[in-house]
């Protein structure tokens, strides 16, 4: 009997065993790591403006130095140039150099034409140049470039083909210079539809927009010396009407105090590309709470250099660099 009993208390504790081990409660799978939030797609939407639009360097040079990155670029008029510009792969430093030397001779030539005083001719090896690509489908950030159905008045944004074409499209100020013919249709300054383009880059899929603002009055107390400075008060005037379709769509607005620069002043764009990037450090506190999840609910506040009001859907901020 001694064998049998044994075997039954091999068993007893057999099943023991296996009871204590039933007990437990075991996860093979070992806790996920929390992950990290998600940064929001950035866009900046450069505005128009001849020469002030040097201070649209300034802006990318800074955000460029405090490794702000851009998902999306949009650009009217000067802002289409320098947006092209960078997206085709130039540096904000590339760009200053080169800016240093532009005159107004390297792109317009004074012309006999009932639409308009200058050809933008000189423009066409001008882009070619300076541009690093050619098309929209070679570049390294996507872009787009707002231009004006002058038929339609309908505002047009290019976002694939001949880079070169669109940006001389949008560059084709009323009055100064001619229409621009693209496949039977006439082009002109993207200012008419979009003076800040923040509203493209939502479409293409922007969840923060920074758009780049430089508000001037072309006629000072004297009043205007020329037709150039009447058509550029009229543009001013139907800009600021216009301010609240393009607000709307933007989170930050940086507006470089570039008022006192004239239209034509290239041979000023350091102290403009200075103006530029005083205004953009201001914003960077608020861009670094973007990308570590961190921004504040927006709410209604004033300080010396930043001025927060709520707007319905998004955070909007004016900034001005003295």
């Amino acid at each position: 009997m001694k064998p049998f009993s044994k075997i039954a208390r091999s068993l007893k504790s057999f099943k023991e065993v296996l009871s204590r081990r039933a007990g437990q409660v075991t996860d093979p799978t070992p806790p996920a790591p929390a992950s990290l939030p998600r940064r929001p797609r950035i866009g900046i939407a450069l505005g128009g403006g001849f020469a002030r639009g040097m201070s649209h360097i300034g802006v990318l040079k800074v955000l460029e130095e405090e490794k702000i990155p851009i998902d999306y670029v949009a650009g009217t008029s000067v802002g289409a140039v320098i947006g092209a510009a960078y997206c085709s792969g130039l540096s904000a430093k590339e760009m200053a150099e080169t800016a240093g030397l532009v005159r107004f001779k390297d792109f317009a030539r004074w012309t006999i034409s009932r639409f308009a005083l200058c050809s933008t001719d000189r423009m066409q090896g001008f882009l070619e140049r300076l541009l690093k690509v050619h098309s929209f489908e070679e570049l390294r950030i996507p872009l787009a470039v707002a231009a004006t159905d002058l038929t339609t008045g309908q505002g047009v944004v290019f976002k694939s083909g001949s880079l070169i074409d669109a940006v001389r499209a949008s560059c084709a100020y009323p009055g100064m210079f001619m229409p621009v013919n693209l496949n039977g249709k006439l082009y002109v300054d993207g200012l008419l539809g979009y003076p800040v383009p923040a509203k493209p880059l939502r479409e293409m899929g922007a969840e923060r927009v920074i758009s780049v603002h430089l508000a001037a009055n072309w006629v000072s107390g004297k009043g205007p010396r020329h037709v150039f400075d009447v058509i550029g008060q009229c543009f001013s005037i139907a800009q600021e009407r216009m301010s609240s379709f393009w607000k709307q769509h933007t989170d930050i607005m940086v507006e470089p105090n570039i008022g006192r620069f004239g239209y034509d002043e290239f041979q000023r764009s350091p102290e403009m590309i200075a103006i530029g990037e005083a205004a953009t450090r201001e914003i960077i506190p608020q861009i670094r709470a973007w990308l570590e999840g961190t921004e504040p609910e927006p709410q209604v506040q004033e300080q010396s250099a930043i001025k927060v009001s709520s707007a319905p859907a998004l955070q909007t901020a004016r900034l001005t660099a003295k």
